[in-house]
């Protein structure tokens, strides 16, 4: 269940070109404990969750520290892209840029937050570059289920 959504969509003129901005969030409520959540969320091995990835080079029990960089496969595109991993603050947040293409600038971010009405986990998304509106239009539908999945993988693994 989605909870909260945002969406920003910004279009600079810098010079002579044009910049375009997409952020985009998603927070949603999951019945699975922050470190169910977290454990999930961290391996990197078992992205079965995950709407949009269906395959990483990343070994069993490799935990994401920044300065990480690892491979995934998207459902799109049957090529490699790379995942550099920027922030990591365990059971709190995991923050990657995702280097797609050059003319986009990709960064997601996951945080979990354990709360009174149960556990909170918020997927932003922010794209920028002159290319990031094809890549906008491509990704957008996986990228709204996203929380969805991971609270739902979650809380699979807690039962």
């Amino acid at each position: 269940m989605i909870l909260n959504f945002s969406f920003k969509f910004i279009v600079r003129r810098e010079g002579l070109a044009l910049q375009f901005v997409y952020d985009e969030t998603y927070r949603v409520v999951s019945a699975a404990s922050v470190d169910v959540l977290w454990q999930k969320l961290i391996n990197l091995a078992d992205i079965s969750w995950h709407p949009f990835l269906t395959s990483t080079n990343a070994p069993q029990g490799l935990v994401p520290k920044p300065g990480l960089i690892y491979q995934v496969v998207t459902r799109l595109f049957p090529i490699p892209i790379r995942i550099f991993v920027e922030r990591v603050t365990p059971m709190e947040l995991l923050s990657v840029r995702v280097m797609t293409i050059p003319g986009v600038e990709n960064r997601v971010t996951y945080r979990v937050e354990s709360t009174l009405w149960g556990s909170y986990i918020s997927y932003s998304v922010n794209l920028r570059g002159w290319l990031s509106p094809l890549l906008w239009w491509l990704i957008q539908p996986y990228m709204k289920q996203v929380a969805a999945q991971l609270a739902q993988a979650a809380e699979q693994v807690a039962l």
